[in-house]
């Protein structure tokens, strides 16, 4: 097996809870070195759960610093002078007095890369933000849910994640260019930009979004979830070629004749191709409906809870020490992650850092 593609990478972060810890663990799956700094208690997401540590801290090391003060703030600069970014998951107020910004730790190695990831902007205030709330505020929880009852979340930190995702992406760009550098990432505009098709209708055409029953694509139809006989089918037909599919085995076409058969027609008549979807998928199970059509090409799954998906797809669990988690979603021919536990509080120890300094 070749080494991670980030060998050699040295990432330090200041985070806590779930986007900025998810992001860099990332990072270490995919070989970087990610050394954790916490406050002699700890991130406060070690007091939620051994597992829910361990989900989004494997593979990395762990160094206890109190950053506000004189000796903190001395080996801050030591471990930043050999590193190649920081990570930093904090509200804006305590990220500029930590002094944990590029124009504050430029003097110890001006090509670290600095990226603050907060819930409104660097300097967007404090309100808080968790993710939940950013939902709230971006509307996506008056998308989801269905329109005659009350706008909902998903169920999962969605904000948290995606942010998480975009934080790694612009670290990884920013180190790409050779070039040291402040970089600015929030819960709010990542999950504005995440509405893009949404967001265009509005801006350009004036659209404003529908939550539509079974989470209805605003588009393509038929492109969302469906009762069947037994359990709830999400069926996503995209095009032309997948509805002449579904409509001639599930017994709709008369002849040659394909009802609604285009694209354009099924957006116009809406309700009518819903309703006679609806009917049809009453005559066989979601599993049953999900083995017909999966041979044809056309996208559609029968509705599983978490464990039920886990149990039939063994390969994505790993296990990292006591803990079985799901792995890194990336896939790289050659390699594969080094899945260690998540840290022991401070069991790195600052004279055990490695010393050689990043090129």
């Amino acid at each position: 097996m070749s080494p991670g593609p980030l060998a050699g990478v040295r990432v330090l972060e200041v985070g806590t809870m779930l986007a900025g810890p998810y992001a860099t663990m990332m990072l270490a799956d995919l070989g970087a070195e990610v050394i954790k700094i916490e406050p002699p208690t700890g991130d406060i997401s070690r007091q939620v759960s051994d597992s829910y540590f361990a989900s989004l801290n494997r593979g990395k090391r762990s160094v206890c610093l109190e950053l506000g003060t004189e000796q903190g703030q001395h080996r801050l600069a030591e471990l930043v002078a050999d590193s190649h970014a920081l990570l930093v998951n904090l509200k804006p107020s305590a990220i500029l007095e930590l002094g944990l910004t590029y124009e504050a730790l430029r003097r110890s190695n001006d090509k670290i890369v600095c990226v603050a990831l907060t819930g409104f902007g660097l300097y967007g205030g404090d309100d808080p933000a968790f993710d939940y709330v950013v939902q709230a505020a971006t509307g996506i929880a008056a998308l989801t849910g269905d329109p005659d009852g009350p706008p909902t979340l998903p169920g999962y930190s969605s904000a948290d994640n995606s942010t998480g995702l975009t934080a790694a992406l612009g670290l990884l760009a920013q180190i790409v260019s050779g070039r040291g550098g402040q970089i600015d990432v929030s819960l709010r505009d990542v999950m504005l930009s995440q509405l893009n098709y949404h967001a265009s209708a509005y801006l350009n055409n004036g659209v404003h979004p529908q939550r539509r029953a079974g989470g209805a694509h605003s588009f393509y139809v038929p492109a969302q979830l469906f009762p069947t006989a037994e359990g709830y089918l999400a069926l996503f037909v995209t095009h032309d070629g997948f509805w002449r599919s579904f409509a001639t085995e599930a017994g709709l076409t008369a002849g040659t004749q394909v009802p609604f058969a285009t694209m354009a027609e099924r957006a116009e008549r809406r309700e009518e191709v819903l309703a006679v979807v609806s009917e049809v998928l009453l005559g066989d199970t979601a599993a049953g409906w999900e083995a017909r059509l999966k041979p044809l090409g056309i996208p559609a799954a029968a509705v599983r809870t978490l464990p039920e998906a886990l149990d039939g797809l063994p390969e994505v669990v790993v296990d990292a020490g006591p803990y079985r988690l799901v792995g890194s979603s990336i896939r790289i021919d050659g390699y594969q992650p080094d899945y260690r536990p998540p840290p022991a509080l401070d069991e790195y120890a600052q004279t055990h850092l490695r010393a050689t300094k990043p090129e």
